[in-house]
């Protein structure tokens, strides 16, 4: 089929049709505009009112005094303070592992021993004790551990039992300790 447009012709085709393109784009953005106000002022002015609303009774708020607490409420805080006071006293009676301790076994523990557990135990005949289990690569190791524990002046004994230097190496330890 040969077209028998000549080449000025298709080029203002062209051309035309590129503005009518753009003319309609233009019109749907315009009118897509135009059509999201209108359904977004309603939305606007409920805000705004509620805003105004809100606002009101801040101040309304804010200029009102705050009453003084009756009886009542004193009486339930008077109640609630006694029933924190007696719990507090019962729990000072029981032993709990201090920071300190904890701190003093962890900074004198040498860098190649393997500390699995630190537990603590409050038996009022034998009294307060903790115990430390782990893994030590050699015997020398554990007894340096354990003479580093001696000397520090908040342990009041240290107990290995001689049958952790059984084995000479990857040695299973239990050590008890006594606090101060």
């Amino acid at each position: 089929m040969i077209n028998l447009i000549p080449n000025t012709e298709k080029k203002k085709m062209v051309k035309s049709f590129y503005y009518r393109f753009t003319v309609v784009c233009l019109v749907v953005f315009g009118l897509s505009v135009l059509i999201g106000t209108f359904v977004m002022i309603p939305s606007y002015f409920l805000v705004r009112t509620k805003e105004d609303l809100v606002n009101k009774k801040l101040e309304a708020q804010k200029s009102e005094s705050v009453s003084a607490p009756d009886q009542e409420t004193l009486a339930i805080t008077q109640d609630l303070e006694n029933k924190l006071w007696l719990l507090e006293g019962s729990e000072s009676d029981k032993f709990t592992i201090s920071k300190e301790v904890v701190s003093a076994i962890v900074q004198k523990k040498i860098f190649s021993i393997k500390i699995t557990d630190i537990s603590y135990e409050n038996n009022p005949p034998a009294g307060k004790k903790v115990s430390i289990e782990g893994i030590a690569p050699s015997r020398e190791i554990l007894l340096a551990f354990r003479r580093l524990l001696e000397n520090d002046p908040l342990f009041k004994s240290v107990d290995l039992p001689i049958s952790n230097f059984i084995k000479g190496s990857n040695i299973r330890f239990n050590l008890n300790l006594i606090p101060v």
